[in-house]
């Protein structure tokens, strides 16, 4: 191509450009922000092009050329690439961001939207849903002064929040609501009331319903009762997103339940952090995704994410049976107490069984467990430490380490659990219909929340995977992982006007070096910020400028397209 020719073309570009900011009244209007020179990964996974995005009131305004274009202050991305913000497939933050709403761990990571409400959600609750989360509330220093979705939306969007956020309705809540904690079937009746609180929070701007069918009360619903749910969430626009029954040895038959509801309720299906757990099932991944596959090709819309480490984390009573959570966790703490009932449970977790995912039969030994929260100033030292140096520090065997420790912090216990393979989680993140999530809440190395040792994804998921499988690994592309962040996420969760950087779309936005963009945290050393985004805005607005948290709140609630105003 001749340069004059050339420089025509350019001209031509930029005048184009310069128009597109005109809307229909020839609104000629100064861009709020243009960031220049990057190179635009625009989340669709298509090859990176070169060009300026433009900003005005939130929202892209335009993409092109903009060198002649009026603007009130201009980001210099040479260098660096410009993307969608990231959205956290499932984020845990609903009580965090009342402690911090700026979420210092989610924003250096470039995540600009969080969906949560994991099973259990905000709301519904009730007083005794309350009362039950009294300790966790009281660690928080959170007062629970909101009963309704529409209530807890309200509270958010009075504070502010420094990222946008959508939450589930959580079949577990709505069961609590109801039946409360004890294992016993709905009546007819029962069931009608279950499905007018999921109806209620679905126009009150819940996206979908959820179950995180491990964790009491929740293994305790049968299958019927939550398709009766998840098909009152379907008409309403809702998806059914599950931390399924079993990750472990009867992953296989908790995929058949999984399919089942989605094929029978009618509903798009969402797993959360897909794993194969326990060593005795590495390997078994390919299984897995082909039989996703195979539910995929027969048409039911189906697909996954993951948090691509090999340690999960959750609640320390997770390692009991069911059936000992009845009632809640002062009656665990109870029949821990009691010699015969710690004996059953004992039992329980030495002989394998496929009838709940037993994780103490999943993990090599007690050294796999790592304390991450407690409640009980006196096991604070513990956190950061392994099961193995409580039981050496109590001089017990470590099976009466788990027991104690739960009856000290009243069933309130966090913890990070080793219990998969790295060749299973890579092959799962390569998947083109798996998404990313960060399944921590947001946390602070300062303040409250800092005095926690949470897992490290809660500060490094997405540069990890971007310094780990797309730098060093090469198992994803940079522009698959993108989309991975961006718009496979916003396409699964129907959020139509961000996921992707195209005029008019809301301005969520990240500008990083991806040569240099790394995590820090580690499980030896957590609470440590992810270093690489230069900038990130949300809805327009800097919460990273130039490299520095600007404690701007400029997120927003995001509801789903059953909400009624």
């Amino acid at each position: 191509m001749n340069k004059v020719l050339h420089a025509r073309l350019l001209a031509f570009s930029s005048l184009l450009a310069v128009a597109a900011l005109a809307g229909p009244a020839g609104d000629t209007r100064t861009l709020d922000v243009v960031i220049s020179n990057g190179h635009i990964v625009d989340g669709t996974g298509s090859p990176w092009y070169s060009g300026d995005l433009g900003i005005r009131d939130g929202r892209v305004a335009a993409i092109g050329n903009l060198a002649a274009a009026a603007r009130k202050r201009t980001i210099d991305a040479r260098g660096m690439v410009v993307a969608p913000g990231f959205i956290d497939m499932l984020g845990q933050s609903e009580l965090t961001i009342l402690v911090d709403p700026r979420l210092p761990s989610k924003i250096y990571q470039g995540i600009t939207t969080e969906i949560t409400g994991e099973g259990g959600s905000a709301a519904p609750q009730n007083d005794a849903i309350v009362r039950e989360m009294e300790l966790t509330y009281k660690h928080l220093q959170i007062d629970s002064d909101w009963r309704t979705l529409r209530q807890y939306f309200a509270r958010l969007e009075k504070q502010g929040m420094g990222i946008n956020l959508a939450s589930f309705v959580g079949a577990t809540q709505v069961r609590e609501m109801v039946l409360g904690f004890d294992d016993r079937q709905p009546t007819p009746a029962q069931l009608n009331e279950m499905k007018q609180l999921v109806r209620v929070a679905m126009q009150d701007g819940a996206v979908g319903v959820s179950t995180s069918l491990e964790y009491p009360p929740a293994p305790y619903a049968k299958t019927d009762e939550l398709i009766a749910l998840a098909a009152e969430a379907a008409p309403l626009g809702g998806i059914y997103a599950t931390h399924m029954r079993s990750e472990g040895d009867a992953i296989m038959a908790s995929l058949d339940e999984t399919v089942r509801i989605g094929r029978e309720a009618h509903i798009p299906v969402e797993i959360w952090h897909l794993k194969v757990a326990g060593k005795a099932n590495w390997g078994r991944m390919g299984e897995v995704l082909a039989k996703i596959n195979a539910a995929r090709s027969a048409g039911v819309d189906i697909s996954a994410d993951t948090y691509a480490y090999t340690a999960w984390s959750n609640d320390l009573s997770a390692f009991v049976p069911p059936w000992a959570l009845d009632g809640g966790k002062a009656k665990l703490v109870e029949r821990l107490k009691d010699p015969a009932t710690r004996a059953r449970i004992r039992k329980a977790l030495l002989t394998p069984s496929s009838d709940w995912d037993n994780e103490w039969n999943e993990i090599a030994g007690p050294e796999d467990v790592l304390i991450t929260a407690v409640q009980n100033p006196q096991l604070v030292p513990f956190q950061g430490k392994r099961l193995t140096e409580v039981a050496k520090a109590w001089n017990k065997e470590p099976m009466d380490a788990l027991f104690d420790f739960l009856i000290a912090d009243q069933g309130f216990t966090f913890c990070a659990v080793f219990g998969m393979s790295e060749p299973d989680v890579s092959l799962a993140l390569q998947q083109p219909w798996v998404a990313v999530n960060n399944d921590s809440s947001g946390a602070s190395p300062e303040g409250l929340l800092g005095q926690e040792h949470p897992h490290p994804r809660a500060y490094g998921t997405f540069p990890r995977i971007l310094r780990k499988y797309v730098r060093e690994e090469h198992k994803l592309t940079l522009e698959d992982a993108i989309r991975k962040f961006s718009a496979l996420p916003a396409q699964r969760m129907r959020l139509t006007d961000r996921g992707v950087l195209k005029e008019h779309m809301w301005a969520d936005v990240v500008v990083f070096d991806p040569a240099t963009i790394k995590d820090l945290a580690t499980f030896d050393d957590p609470n440590q910020l992810s270093q690489g985004m230069e900038y990130v805005l949300v809805n327009g607005v800097p919460v990273i400028d130039g490299g520095k948290m600007t404690g701007q709140l400029p997120g927003k609630v995001l509801r789903g397209g059953g909400y009624q105003p």
